[in-house]
C-alpha cells in the first residue's frame, strides 16, 4: 500500500520539484542529464522512456509512440520544445538511438504477435516445407515415412500430426523451433537426445513451443526491454527475438536436468520456477541473454 502511495506522491508532486531543483543546479533538463550521463544501453533508454512517458508535455509524451520513419523529425521537435541547440550532436545522436530502440521494440512486438496469429495450415506449401525441414534437421539419418505419422512423437510432438500442437502459438512456434535447429543444429540434436532420457525425459517439440509462449509473454509485458536495449543500438529485429528463444531452449534443458524433477507430471511447477529465474535475470540493467554461434 505504502509503495502505491509513494509512487503517486512522487509522480504527481516530488518528481516535478526534484527536476526543477536539478535543473537549477545543473543548468540542464532531465533529458540532457540522462542522455549525457549514462552509457548507451538499457539503463539510458529505459530512463529516457520513463522520462518521456511521465512528461506533462504533449510533444515529449508522443515521442514514445513515434515510428521509425519519424524518429529524426521527432528528435528535432523535442530539442526545439526543450530549447536545446540543434548543434548539440551528442544529445541528438543519443536521443535518436533511444527513440529507435523504443519504437523498434514496439514494432518487434507487433511482428511477433502477427506471426503468432497465423495458424499452421497443412494446405500451405511453405508451412509444410518448414515442418519437413525441421524433421530433416533433427533426424538426418531417419526418413519420415509419411506426413501423418507416429514418427513425429520421436521429436516431441504429441500425436500423428504436429499441426495440432501449434494452435496456441501459431506459426511462431514452428519458426522458433526451426530457427534453433538451423542455427544451432548440433545443440538442437543434443538436446533432443537428452530429452529422450529414460527418467528425466520430456517432449522436445512441445516444450519448445511452451518456451515460445514464455518468450512471447516476456516480450509482451516489456520484460525484454533491458535485454534488447543492451543488445541492439537501434531497431530490435525478429532475429533478436529468435536468439533469445534459443537461449531459453538451451538454458531450460540445463535447468531441467539440474533440478531432476520426479516426473514430467511436475513440468508446470518447474516451468514456472525457470520463468521466475529468467525474469530475475532480466531485471539486471546490464543483462544480455543470448547464445553465441
Amino acid at each position: 500500500m505504502w509503495a502505491h502511495v509513494w509512487g503517486f506522491l512522487y509522480s504527481n508532486y516530488f518528481r516535478f520539484w526534484l527536476k526543477w531543483v536539478l535543473r537549477l543546479l545543473t543548468g540542464k533538463c532531465e533529458l540532457q542529464r540522462l542522455l549525457g550521463g549514462a552509457e548507451a544501453g538499457a539503463r539510458r533508454t529505459l530512463s529516457v522512456e520513463h522520462s518521456l512517458e511521465s512528461s506533462k508535455n504533449k510533444v515529449l509524451r508522443s515521442a514514445v509512440h513515434v515510428e521509425e520513419a519519424e524518429v529524426e523529425k521527432c528528435v528535432r521537435d523535442v530539442m526545439k520544445e526543450k530549447k536545446i541547440a540543434q548543434k548539440d550532436t551528442r544529445f541528438k545522436t543519443n536521443l535518436h538511438i533511444s527513440l529507435l530502440q523504443i519504437s523498434g521494440y514496439k514494432k518487434l512486438y507487433l511482428d511477433v504477435e502477427n506471426l503468432r496469429k497465423v495458424p499452421y495450415d497443412s494446405e500451405n506449401e511453405e508451412h509444410e516445407e518448414q515442418l519437413i525441414e525441421l524433421w530433416n534437421l533433427l533426424m538426418p539419418h531417419e526418413n519420415l515415412k509419411a506426413r501423418i505419422s507416429k514418427q513425429w512423437c520421436d521429436i516431441g510432438f504429441q500425436g500423428d500430426d504436429p499441426k495440432t500442437d501449434f494452435r496456441g502459438m501459431g506459426l511462431l512456434g514452428l519458426v522458433n523451433l526451426l530457427y534453433f535447429s538451423k542455427h544451432y543444429t548440433n545443440e538442437a540434436r543434443q538436446i533432443l537426445s537428452r530429452s529422450n532420457h529414460p527418467k528425466l525425459g520430456y517432449s522436445y517439440a512441445i516444450v519448445g513451443i511452451n518456451l515460445t509462449e514464455m518468450a512471447y509473454s516476456l516480450l509482451k509485458n516489456g520484460a525484454l526491454k533491458g535485454h534488447l536495449y543492451n543488445m541492439v543500438s537501434g531497431l530490435p529485429q525478429m532475429e533478436h527475438f529468435h536468439q533469445f528463444y534459443c537461449y531459453l531452449v538451451y538454458e531450460f534443458d540445463k535447468f531441467w536436468f539440474e533440478e531432476e524433477p520426479e516426473s514430467i507430471m511436475h513440468f508446470n511447477q518447474y516451468r514456472e520456477k525457470f520463468h521466475e529465474k529468467i525474469k530475475g535475470l532480466l531485471l539486471d540493467y546490464n543483462v544480455v541473454l543470448t547464445l553465441q554461434e
